[in-house]
């Protein structure tokens, strides 16, 4: 497949959307739980003034947040396909995409604390690449930001102190600790995305790729679905609610997979994502570009 020089700038329209919309099942959902709520409460008033950000944000084409957050960039490509040029126009969009003021410069040297002032550093961006049969390109993109990445959680079972065994029962017990030690500090309501099984680092990617999944969609595993909505249920009854301020909406969604796992390991890893769910698609097919 060959690129032409255009797609950065496709890339540059797919960058602005994702941080300046939010999903339309993600929209559906905020307004849901602003109807759940009591009227004239602290967690509707918060729920209300986060749809009306996210109107603004779409009419004014400005971020939806403060915090534009990590770019994660998840690139499956056709076979034969070098991705060293398309590194680099992603790299490229980005940093232009920043000076378009679409993205806040958000990548620190870790040692010095020196900002790059353009997105563009060492492994940031973050690209993972992975070759597929189809014929088509497709890149997806979330935009995660500092407060809920904070608040994720890795967990090694069994753990005596929550009384979480390697079960089920002990999954779900682990996954609900991760909703209740946020406490609303990641931007809540939020979504948890969960990786179950695998070694410690797979488990953190399973738990990140969740969130491009809908809200509305159903898990096709039964164990998987029925964790999904114990957790989601029973993490609503916390009372945590949007931003910490109490009520009924604490998560929007609960999402899980898993993998294989070595017999003396078993990581339970929950990502949290804000109620800014940013993520975006973009499909390269028979040469037209789409955005989803």
């Amino acid at each position: 497949m060959h690129l032409n020089d255009n797609f950065k700038d496709d890339l540059v329209e797919f960058i602005r959307r994702t941080s300046v919309e939010l999903p339309d099942d993600v929209i559906s959902s905020l307004t849901r739980a602003t109807q759940a709520e009591q009227p004239a409460s602290a967690a509707a008033s918060a729920l209300q003034t986060i749809l009306q950000n996210v109107q603004m944000s779409k009419l004014g084409t400005t971020p939806i947040c403060q915090d534009t957050g990590t770019l994660i960039f998840y690139v499956d490509y056709p076979a034969a396909m070098s991705t060293i040029p398309l590194r680099k126009m992603i790299e490229a969009a980005v940093v232009e995409a920043t000076a378009k003021s679409f993205l806040r410069p958000n990548a620190v040297d870790s040692l010095t604390g020196k900002n790059s002032g353009n997105n563009s550093g060492r492994e940031f961006p973050v690209v993972h690449f992975e070759e597929w049969q189809e014929p088509q390109l497709r890149v997806r993109l979330m935009l995660k930001g500092g407060g809920c990445e904070n608040v994720g959680a890795q967990y090694s079972l069994p753990n005596t102190k929550l009384g979480a065994d390697r079960d089920i029962a002990g999954i779900k017990k682990v996954i609900l600790d991760a909703a209740f030690q946020a406490q609303g500090k990641g931007c809540a309501p939020g979504i948890l995305g969960v990786g179950i099984g695998g070694d410690r680092e797979t488990s953190y990617m399973i738990s990140k790729k969740q969130f491009f999944r809908r809200l509305d969609d159903r898990n096709a595993n039964p164990v998987l679905a029925e964790i999904e909505d114990e957790v989601l249920a029973k993490a609503n009854q916390l009372g945590i609610g949007p931003m910490g301020f109490g009520g009924k909406t604490t998560l929007l969604g609960v999402k899980a997979d898993w993998a294989h796992r070595l017999p003396a390991s078993f990581f339970v890893s929950v990502s949290y994502m804000c109620w800014a769910d940013r993520r975006r698609t973009l499909i390269v097919r028979d040469g037209k570009v789409e955005i989803h």
